[in-house]
């Protein structure tokens, strides 16, 4: 299977101990993670959180929610504050997802020549559905600040975060399947002049993303 080339995902499922998550096992031992168990045969087990979002009136906050007014500031701030904050967790959990899914990627690299490419396209596809569930609720928080709360401003910032955070998914996707191919043909100087082009543009991608979040907290300070 040495040539066969790496699933791209397009935005994670599974059974594990205390609820839905992803349990990963590579051989010789788990995909890392915190508190994660090492060793041959051990497993991790990966809990994507996509509950929905902790505003006023939802099955998360049984407290009643209170009539909106524009002239209601004090509980305008409030939403908003506690949609930031689900922001914020929501691409903690983002940046998770992608540690996990480099670390799985690397452990199928090593499993060259035979490479276990349908336990790497489950890794992808778990992967998809978790960052698809992470753009559903920042999509949801977008629309909430611009239709509900009066702040399109920062409505704006989320609809650039989400493409950009869409062009990162696709060019670690794209490095990945250029690691595979450097790996397999080394004497190839087109493959490794790839990789590092596309490290360069992720690279970049990402600052775009830690610019848009600056921005994101400069405009909403008056609520935090």
């Amino acid at each position: 299977m040495g040539g066969m080339g790496v699933p791209v995902p397009f935005g994670i499922a599974g059974t594990c101990p205390g609820g839905p998550g992803v349990v990963h096992e590579w051989p010789g031992g788990a995909v890392g993670g915190q508190g994660a168990m090492r060793g041959p045969g051990a497993r991790l087990c990966f809990v994507h959180k996509a509950g929905g979002l902790p505003v006023p009136g939802s099955a998360q906050t049984p407290r009643p929610e209170p009539t909106w007014h524009p002239r209601n500031r004090c509980w305008t701030g409030e939403a908003v504050r506690e949609l930031l904050q689900r922001l914020r967790a929501l691409q903690s959990e983002r940046v998770e997802t992608y540690r996990l899914f480099e670390e799985g990627h690397r452990a199928y690299l090593s499993s060259a020549p035979h490479y276990d490419f349908p336990r790497y396209r489950q890794l992808v596809h778990e992967v998809t559905v978790a960052f698809s569930g992470i753009s559903r609720e920042v999509l949801a928080i977008a629309g909430r600040l611009r239709d509900e709360l009066g702040r399109p401003d920062l409505a704006q910032h989320l609809a650039r975060l989400q493409e950009r955070e869409q062009e990162k998914l696709q060019l670690t996707a794209q490095l990945q399947l250029a690691r595979q191919q450097a790996q397999d043909q080394p004497e190839v100087d087109a493959h490794q002049q790839e990789v590092q082009e596309l490290k360069h543009k992720l690279i970049k991608t990402i600052e775009a993303i830690s610019e848009i979040l600056q921005d994101l907290k400069y405009d909403s300070e008056e609520v935090e």
